[in-house]
């Protein structure tokens, strides 16, 4: 196992100067990610006011996906599927 230090060393932290906060890295990241840069606001207001956990699981889900054309759509789909989900078991 590496140790933290050999792990920053291997990987270099550069400031992106889109970032100010983290939440808007986050939103960048997923962007960069899907492909799909034209959205990086959507992404952004997404990673500001939604549940991260929420955000990560459709993430993961996307990122499995073998195929995809569409890695956008699929993540807004999955999105709104795992919300609805919590939505009906808090009712």
């Amino acid at each position: 196992m590496k140790s933290i230090s050999d792990v920053i060393k291997l990987r270099p932290l550069k400031r992106d100067h889109r970032n100010s906060y983290e939440y808007q890295a986050y939103g960048n990241r997923l962007a960069d990610e899907f492909g799909d840069v034209k959205h990086r606001a959507l992404y952004i207001k997404l990673a500001k006011n939604e549940d991260r956990n929420l955000l990560e699981m459709a993430r993961e889900f996307v990122v499995k996906q073998e195929h995809v054309s569409t890695p956008g759509k699929l993540f807004m789909w999955k999105l709104k599927e795992l919300k609805n989900t919590t939505k009906e078991s808090n009712i």
